[in-house]
């Protein structure tokens, strides 16, 4: 019940499971503390993943390798790298898993350089990454505007590792190329796609072109993204902000009228901040 409720995104309630779980003084196990955990994290309940900490060490669960994956993925999440460091550090053996995990937390928080360091240290210990070792450094260089290094990690995927780009790596360099003002290339790039572009491709370059204020390639985008899924309210609203932020104001509220009209739903499904 537990995993469930965390699988259908009701973290709030799985938590109050567990809690009554305890008040019944039912036995858990490792794999109900790594539903609790993954609870905390998709809900930013810090303290109460620190709890579960305290439950883990106690119940001398700190060994098993999928458990403290679990950690670290919780306390990056919830916003605390220097715990998930700790309990990197602390693992007797990690796994591909356990990488990919702090490698992603630096890139949620915009680390970067640090993100490309635990992928150096990960090869000199001779684990050899996957498609999400590389969709983590991608999104790492995406947001810290490394884009030398995440054009060279995207070639070295297929030329060094033997892994084929999907289409989640693929939205990464359209960001990354977008973000960085190359607005062309990454045009180009959703264009060449082996398969027929998704909507999460073309708004991750209309939001660059919202960044970088290009209104001509913002106007095509946008098209693209409308012909596709004509109720996409973020779709609207990025082409809104971005007649906005260039001045024309006219065109910004002729838009937001025609999305009100288009009866989307006034939340929008934006791919990018």
């Amino acid at each position: 019940m537990i995993l469930g409720h965390v699988k259908c995104g009701q973290g709030q309630k799985a938590l109050e499971l567990f809690q009554q779980m305890q008040q019944e003084g039912v036995q858990s196990d490792p794999v109900t503390i790594v539903g609790v955990l993954n609870a905390c994290a998709s809900v930013v309940a810090l303290e109460e993943g620190r709890r579960a900490h305290d439950w883990v060490i106690k119940s001398g669960w700190d060994s098993i390798v999928f458990v403290g994956n679990s950690l670290i993925d919780m306390y990056t999440k919830c916003g605390s790298l220097e715990d998930a460091l700790k309990v990197f550090n602390k693992m007797p053996s990690r796994d591909v898993v356990t990488w990919n995990a702090m490698i992603g937390g630096y890139a949620i928080h915009g680390h970067g350089k640090e993100a490309l360091k635990q992928f150096e240290q990960m090869r000199e210990e001779g684990v050899q990454p996957d498609d999400t070792t590389f969709g983590c450094l991608l999104s790492a260089c995406s947001h810290s505007g490394l884009v030398d290094e995440g054009l060279r990690f995207y070639s070295s995927m297929s030329t060094v590792y033997m892994i084929s780009a999907n289409l989640q790596h693929d939205i990464c360099m359209v960001d990354l190329l977008g973000r960085a003002g190359r607005l062309h290339e990454a045009e180009n790039m959703v264009l060449a796609m082996p398969y027929k572009p998704q909507v999460a491709a073309w708004m991750a370059l209309l939001g660059a072109c919202r960044i970088h204020g290009n209104v001509e390639m913002g106007e095509r985008v946008a098209k693209q993204v409308l012909e596709l899924e004509p109720e996409n309210a973020a779709g609207y609203v990025l082409l809104s902000n971005l007649y906005t932020a260039t001045g024309n104001r006219d065109l910004s509220e002729n838009i937001e009228r025609q999305r009100k009209e288009s009866k989307c739903e006034e939340t929008p499904r934006s791919h990018l901040d």
